[in-house]
């Protein structure tokens, strides 16, 4: 009886002992490898998920019976919006986690995830301006939509440039966290505009709650997209965060030694 509690008592405790070893990865000289080893993955996957993508959406896709060819921006916009949107949500996650426990990786991490997201955010603007032209007659309106997407691009650029202007990492991360935090009732005003005011802008044609009101190709050619997107930002996100990592950690000695920088 002692044997079979004390067997049990060390396998919990092993695994016990797992799950807390998960957490070595908080720090950024544990990180480092595992994202140089990971990075490479994403983008295989970004590369080939985009290729699927593309030809599902620009040659498998059936015409649409309203707007024609030009429909075809979709595969790019909105899985670009999608991704702006998700991606701020991510940056504030890690800004807030920084904040709330004082992690450096955290920071270093929303650091990370902000260019990528603006990137989106802009991607998603100019298609959408290209999609906006010959359905609307205009590159530009100021609907609700458009209007929040824009401000969500500030927000980066807001978060981007006001960690630039703070010497201290550390310092930087807080500020910058305290930015993302309150930029995030940002998120539901974009989702929701098309239904709290009367705007130009096409409802949704993707719901949880709901089938989507499009051809199954077209859906399919919308989703890969997105993980597309996904992946990149991901490979995007890791090669950074290596970058910011050697950055400030410059003067640590396993930075130092050049054998212990590789994956």
């Amino acid at each position: 009886m002692f044997r079979l509690f004390e067997t049990a008592a060390g396998t919990g405790w092993g695994a016990e002992q797992r799950r807390i070893n998960w957490f070595k990865y908080a720090s950024p000289q544990a990180f480092f490898p595992l994202a140089g080893t990971l990075q490479p993955w994403f983008a295989g996957l970004a590369v080939v998920l985009c290729a699927v993508g593309i030809y599902l959406g620009f040659f498998v896709a059936p015409t649409d019976a309203q707007q024609g060819e030009a429909y075809r921006i979709i595969f790019i916009h909105v899985p670009a919006a999608w991704m702006s949107m998700f991606l701020y949500l991510v940056m504030a996650f890690w800004a807030g986690v920084g904040l709330a426990l004082n992690t450096r990786l955290s920071g270093m991490m929303a650091s990370a995830i902000a260019p990528t997201g603006a990137l989106f955010t802009f991607l998603a603007l100019w298609t959408g301006s290209l999609w906006g032209k010959p359905m609307w007659g205009a590159w530009w309106v100021w609907d609700a939509r458009l209007t929040s997407e824009l401000i969500l691009l500030f927000l980066y650029f807001g978060f981007m440039a006001l960690q630039s202007a703070i010497d201290d990492p550390r310092r930087a991360d807080r500020a910058g966290a305290v930015l993302a935090l309150v930029g995030v009732v940002n998120i539901p005003i974009i989702y929701f505009s098309v239904k709290w005011w009367n705007t130009l802008h096409q409802g949704a044609s993707v719901s949880l709650t709901r089938s989507p009101s499009m051809a199954t190709t077209m859906f399919a050619g919308m989703i890969v997209m997105a993980l597309a997107f996904w992946m990149y930002s991901m490979a995007a996100a890791l090669a950074r965060v290596r970058c910011i990592i050697l950055e400030r950690e410059r003067n640590a000695e396993w930075v130092a030694d050049p054998l212990k920088r590789l994956p």
